[in-house]
């Protein structure tokens, strides 16, 4: 599942939530109920699992 963060407009807490593409995203500040913005973030990591992935691997 992927973690979308939030920007409170009020207090600007971050907010980090696992949520489903499918979810609606949140509308209101968990700490102070203000209004909230989804982030577009870029930091996310891919994990090459199992064998064929290094040079050095029997093809």
């Amino acid at each position: 599942m992927p973690t979308y963060t939030y920007r409170c407009n009020t207090c600007k807490e971050l907010t980090e939530v696992n949520q489903s593409i499918h979810d609606i995203p949140l509308s209101h500040c968990l700490k102070c109920n203000g209004e909230t913005n989804r982030i577009i973030t870029s930091d996310f990591s891919i994990q090459f699992k199992g064998s064929g992935f290094y040079c050095t691997d029997s093809k």
